[in-house]
């Protein structure tokens, strides 16, 4: 099985502050975690990461004692009234704590705007080493991998990606075959979970599972196998699995779920490409 990066996103622990998180994940085995620097909802925790906040200094020292790096932040979204200057703040602390990759969410529905706030976005972040990183949602106004690599193209950056999740890959309908002509210089980074396979009949049901329902990976009906294969076998993994059903197992408990079960689908999923590959 090919090496891996395994990183423990935000999402899976949301109750965390941000030095609490990387405890977590150093905790639970990680090299690697996630880290949610800007809410993504009103009603979510709002944890101040910006400037030189007590927080981001703290965050900083857990990261230098337990040895963890910063795999991406979170989350920058493409509004019809955005002011891409003000992402400045959040992009400057993702640089201080050594992420390289930022979350990106499309929900402007004039797509050439949307095009022109993620082209500016990017050349606001590439002084700082930063890769800005698309996600599709069905939800949003970037729904699947045809809109996201049209958005990618047209804005025409290098420091521009595609970033696949397991279920929201799954939700909107696209199959393996759609990452076939996917350059692998736009894939930084994925993020893995499971859920049932049968989809989700309403908008209400499919945001509160993609929120607070999810499986680990190898624990439901997502074709978890395909989608790692149609992908490039080294692309480092975001485990971003939030379990509100699970809430009576501590964090570390919920973390170390992740990594066991990830490994086992990896160790699946490879072990039978080679198997195949020999016969």
């Amino acid at each position: 099985m090919p090496p891996r990066q395994l990183a423990l996103a935000a999402l899976s622990m949301l109750e965390l502050s941000p030095p609490d998180m990387v405890s977590c994940a150093a905790a639970a085995g990680f090299s690697h975690v996630g880290l949610r620097l800007l809410p993504a909802t009103a009603e979510e925790p709002q944890h101040d990461m910006l400037g030189n906040s007590p927080l981001l200094q703290e965050t900083l020292q857990r990261l230098q004692d337990t040895g963890l790096q910063v795999s991406d932040v979170e989350i920058l979204r493409l509004k019809a009234e955005l002011d891409v200057a003000s992402y400045l703040p959040m992009l400057e602390s993702a640089a201080r704590l050594g992420a390289r990759e930022v979350l990106v969410a499309g929900n402007d529905p004039d797509f050439a705007r949307c095009v022109d706030s993620f082209a500016r976005l990017c050349q606001l972040a590439a002084p700082l080493g930063l890769s800005m990183n698309i996600e599709p949602m069905p939800w949003t106004d970037i729904r699947n991998i045809g809109m996201a690599m049209r958005l990618l193209e047209q804005a025409g950056q290098d420091n521009a990606a595609l970033l696949v999740d397991a279920i929201h890959f799954d939700r909107a309908g696209d199959r393996p075959a759609a990452l076939a002509t996917v350059p692998c210089q736009r894939l930084h980074y994925m993020q893995l979970c499971d859920a049932p396979a049968a989809k989700p009949d309403s908008i209400e049901q499919l945001l509160y599972q993609a929120r607070a329902e999810r499986m680990p990976p190898g624990h439901g009906g997502l074709a978890l196998g395909e989608l790692l294969l149609a992908l490039p076998p080294d692309l480092p993994i975001s485990l971003e699995v939030p379990m509100h059903s699970r809430a009576q197992l501590s964090a570390v408990e919920r973390a170390k779920l992740l990594r066991s079960a990830a490994e086992r689908v990896l160790q699946r999923t490879y072990g039978t490409a080679l198997e195949s590959a020999r016969a």
